[in-house]
């Protein structure tokens, strides 16, 4: 529609009208919700990043959630688009070919060709003679393999939008082109304003699919969404003549090394995109000028002049003909190269769907987990590496400019696993920073923080080893996991989330979100929040600490996400909702010895304990002294050791690690770091972040024993469920080499793709790979015999059925000695 009357209120608004805010508005559609759905568009369908994208999209993806969706986006284009709306999409199912000239190349085409038979794709890697039969007019010097997906292609960007356009509208979605927003505010009664050329409408959800201009459009509601425009090049040749007479279409190659970028057919000419490593070019800092249609800039030819050159090295056929078209055109990078995908922080039914670099290759697969999300309140897939809340008020913008140019350098570089990014950082370091960086600490942000991963020691270079395989950093974190199993061993966790709930109502208000049993005071309770469709939203550990008070923790990138379920259900309850995760810092002691170290630091009368499982019980916690201050003491343990955590404000926290570190130093007391912390958590069977998420509900992640019948809670009626498509199951995996695997690999029974591997580890301690696997039922039987996929071979795997370190949990409950206490 254009120049029709607007409506005055709608479900939802969406704004923006690009493959992002149609694809959106298609999957609403399909979810039930099109006769509710408006989409405002400030100029004509596409005119925004989508019209001049390439159009590629492929299987070749190690990520386990966006092959998901590139699987259904290919379906969608290859025929079910048309067949649905009568509308031509121009397919080109031509397949391609990822090419790797080293060995670290030839892992990352191995490893994502694991995770791509997990998920049934058509994938193989092959020899140099395949790409040569089916594409002979590239140069394979140095070439040692490539990756083949056949079922590959690339599609009209503008007509696949409008397909959707028209299927969104055959479902009752009303579409205003020539209809810009000028600002969106929210009501005082919840419902959101937007204000456009047209007139005002209200609604219940509003979505920014603004494309370049999300930025500033979220700015209007005083939100801070990080993304910034970064330029990119293709360029189209002269015609081909030895493309003329071709039966069939040439495979596109994506050459990341020699190339950086992709070079494909267009009709009988020549297609080259470049993602050039250095000198990358962003615009628009502060502000995308609202007249900028269909725009395009100068071709800088200096900037991109030796990946062009070795492209034509690449496609000699290339190398005499002219340029006959250069696009230049604005692509939306965030600071981590993963789009937004999700509520906005710390508002509700402000949804993003924008920041998106491949909108062609991923919009309509992540537009349909949005719609699901929106509707139903869950997503079918892990959107935890899509979810906007992932970024905090760190994120400024001139921190977004360092990260999108760093993001648009590493889009054709090996994705190595654990992968460290070190542009504009460190952001929010702890107090103990540069002690433990003097220390031989390598560091990751996580959510801004600078938690310590290992530590380096024995001539080992203080820096990130990269590799598919082991490196020297195994060695590193055996050594910490062998000293806290054997000694003890202290890890700086500041980064955690800390929020304390008080008030009148807190305890109703957490007990109806919470599935567990709520904690008495001095105890400490583990518990899980869902959402309405009964999957899970996180892991806490809850501590109750006043009659009317409760300390809730959990992993760090769930910051705003759990401020912002705890206010979406407040419903009125008098409470108050206090983040204490930047002014608190936190320690944590494990290993045997852990006691004898907190006995010789805390200061306390004759008359009170001595540490003893009857004064301080396992999973309870007291206020403590150590080196005169007072620290919160939680006897819990995420190694599965006998162990406490120290939670104080942030100015204490160095004097309590140097009191810790020196009474520990007569027991052998270590560093350790997040990589020995996620290995001795795999040894102990614990789950985490990785297979808690919101794919899933209490029963299919087996942790229901966390759960209570006898209490309501938000989602019960759904996560109790008994019908299963999957269980997380516990296994255990026969090395062979210097190759464990890294998440999202196929399992097999019998031949057959049963599942596959959430997270994956090697357990020093009990010398056997050891992962959880999200697998159908009739393969998760303790004792069943599986394959898993590494690295493109069949590895035998068992699964447990009980921890594979310290089976009865006894080390945890050790009890003192109490005539060796002084």
């Amino acid at each position: 529609m254009s120049g029709k009357n607007l409506p005055s209120h709608a479900r939802v608004v969406i704004v923006g009208g690009g493959v992002m805010g149609v694809g959106l508005a298609y999957h609403l559609a399909h979810e039930g919700w099109g006769g509710d759905t408006v989409l405002l568009e400030k100029a004509e369908l596409t005119s925004g990043s989508t019209w001049h994208a390439a159009g590629q999209i492929t299987h070749s993806t190690s990520s386990f959630g966006l092959g998901k969706c590139v699987d259904y986006n290919i379906g969608l284009y290859s025929g079910a688009l048309e067949a649905e709306t009568g509308q031509p999409v121009t397919w080109h199912g031509c397949g391609s070919f990822r090419l790797a000239y080293t060995e670290d190349e030839m892992d990352w085409l191995r490893h994502t060709l694991s995770v791509g038979r997990s998920l049934g794709f058509n994938i193989d890697l092959v020899g140099p003679e395949k790409v040569a039969k089916l594409h002979p007019f590239y140069n394979l010097e140095g070439v040692l393999g490539a990756l083949h997906t056949p079922d590959d292609g690339h599609v009209d960007p503008t007509n696949v939008t409008m397909a959707m356009a028209a299927g969104a509208r055959q479902k009752g979605v009303r579409i205003f082109r020539n209809c810009r927003a000028t600002n969106i505010t929210q009501a005082d009664s919840g419902e959101w304003v937007v204000e456009t050329k047209m007139g005002t409408i209200t609604c219940e959800h509003v979505v920014n699919a603004g494309g370049t201009y999300a930025r500033q459009m979220g700015e209007w509601s005083g939100l801070q969404l990080p993304m910034t425009s970064m330029t990119h090049h293709y360029f189209v040749t002269e015609p081909v003549p030895e493309f003329q007479n071709l039966d069939r279409e040439l495979p596109v190659i994506r050459d990341d090394r020699k190339v950086s970028g992709y070079i494909r057919m267009e009709q009988q000419r020549g297609l080259i995109g470049i993602y050039e490593k250095e000198n990358p070019n962003s615009v628009w800092h502060d502000h995308c000028p609202w007249e900028y249609e269909n725009w395009l800039f100068d071709a800088d030819y200096d900037r991109v002049m030796p990946w062009l050159e070795e492209s034509l090295n690449r496609m000699p056929i290339f190398a005499e003909l002219g340029i006959q078209r250069d696009v230049h055109g604005a692509i939306s990078h965030p600071p981590d190269g993963n789009p937004l995908i999700g509520p906005a922080p710390g508002v509700q039914n402000y949804w993003c769907c924008c920041g998106t670099q491949i909108g062609i290759g991923w919009g309509p697969g992540l537009t349909r987990e949005l719609a699901r999300w929106m509707v139903h309140g869950a997503a079918d897939i892990s959107m935890r590496e899509f979810d906007p809340r992932r970024f905090g008020s760190y994120a400024t913008k001139d921190w977004q400019v360092i990260k999108a140019e760093e993001d648009y350098c590493l889009r054709h570089e090996i994705p190595f696993p654990h992968f460290n990014r070190l542009e504009g950082r460190p952001i929010k370091p702890s107090p103990l920073y540069e002690l433990l960086k003097s220390k031989g600490a390598v560091h990751e942000e996580v959510y801004g923080f600078e938690r310590p991963r290992w530590f380096a020691r024995d001539g080992v270079e203080q820096c990130d080893h990269y590799s598919f395989r082991r490196t020297p950093v195994d060695d590193m974190v055996a050594t910490e996991v062998k000293a806290v199993r054997e000694r003890v061993g202290i890890m700086d966790v500041s980064a955690f989330t800390k929020v304390l709930v008080s008030g009148d109502d807190a305890e109703a208000l957490l007990d109806r979100l919470i599935a567990n049993r709520l904690p008495r005071v001095g105890r400490v309770a583990l518990g899980h929040m869902l959402n309405r469709r009964g999957r899970i939203e996180m892991e806490v550990t809850v501590s109750k600490v006043r009659e009317d008070a409760f300390y809730l923790v959990c992993a760090a990138f769930f910051e705003q996400r759990l401020l912002d379920h705890l206010d979406a259900h407040r419903q009125g309850a008098r409470v108050e909702i206090q983040n204490l995760s930047h002014s608190y810092c936190a320690l944590t002691l494990n290993g045997p010895r852990a006691r004898d170290v907190l006995n010789a630091v805390r200061q306390y009368s004759p008359s009170e304990d001595r540490l003893s499982n009857a004064d301080f019980p396992w999973m309870s916690w007291q206020i403590n002294t150590i080196a005169e201050e007072q620290v919160w003491a939680f006897r819990m343990s995420y190694a599965g050791e006998l162990g406490w955590e120290f939670h104080m404000p942030r100015a204490c926290l160095e004097p309590v690690y140097n009191a810790l570190w020196a009474a520990g130093k007569p027991y052998g007391i270590a560093d350790y770091g997040s990589f020995a912390m996620n290995v001795m958590r795999m040894e102990k069977g614990f789950k985490g972040a990785g297979e808690l998420t919101n794919e899933v509900t209490l029963a299919e992640a087996d942790v229901l024993r966390f759960a209570r019948t006898d209490k309501d809670y938000l989602g019960k009626d759904k996560t109790l469920n008994t019908d299963l498509p999957w269980i997380c199951a516990y296994i255990e995996i026969e090395p062979d080499g210097d190759i464990d695997g890294h998440g999202g690999e196929a399992v097999m029974l019998d031949s057959r793709v049963v599942g596959s591997m959430a997270s994956v580890a090697y357990g020093h301690t009990v010398g056997k790979i050891l992962a959880f696997a999200y697998i159908k039922p009739e393969a998760a039987a303790p004792g069943t015999a599986l394959q898993v996929v590494i690295h493109g071979q069949p590895r035998a795997a068992r699964v447990l059925g009980e921890p594979a370190y310290d089976p009865q949990s006894l080390l945890p409950r050790t009890d003192a000695i109490m005539e060796t206490a002084q």
